[in-house]
């Protein structure tokens, strides 16, 4: 799991620092994890998951994609480094309400997005 926590961090493009601040722990908890000095307990991975919209099979066996799937009619796969790592504001809070909106009305959301994309 150690080299998943890492890569996922890298592919973030955080800190560790950044990283333990996201998920309320300290910047050593995740140096030890990276370095396989220690695992995370069951909630730091559920943390780490939650936050970061991760599949916990990958996190935890390196089973299947890296990207938890949003479920609904179409599948949507976040460019996670992009979204998460926004640093206007508006972005972030149209982002963090994209991804706490329900399942159905998604669909509705992309419709919009690509009218308004011209695509």
């Amino acid at each position: 799991m150690n080299e998943r926590i890492k890569m996922l961090r890298k592919a973030l493009n955080l800190t560790q620092q950044e990283f333990a601040d996201r998920i309320g722990i300290k910047r050593g908890s995740v140096a030890n994890y990276e370095l396989a000095r220690n695992e995370p307990i069951d909630a730091v991975v559920s943390l780490i998951c939650r936050e970061f919209h991760v599949n916990e099979l990958w996190l935890r066996e390196g089973i299947g994609d890296m990207e938890e799937k949003v479920p609904g009619d179409n599948q949507f796969s976040w460019n996670m480094g992009k979204l998460m790592n926004a640093t206007n504001p508006t972005v972030m809070n149209m982002v963090n309400a994209i991804a706490e909106t329900e399942p159905e009305k998604l669909e509705i959301i992309a419709e919009f997005m690509k009218k308004c994309l011209g695509l």
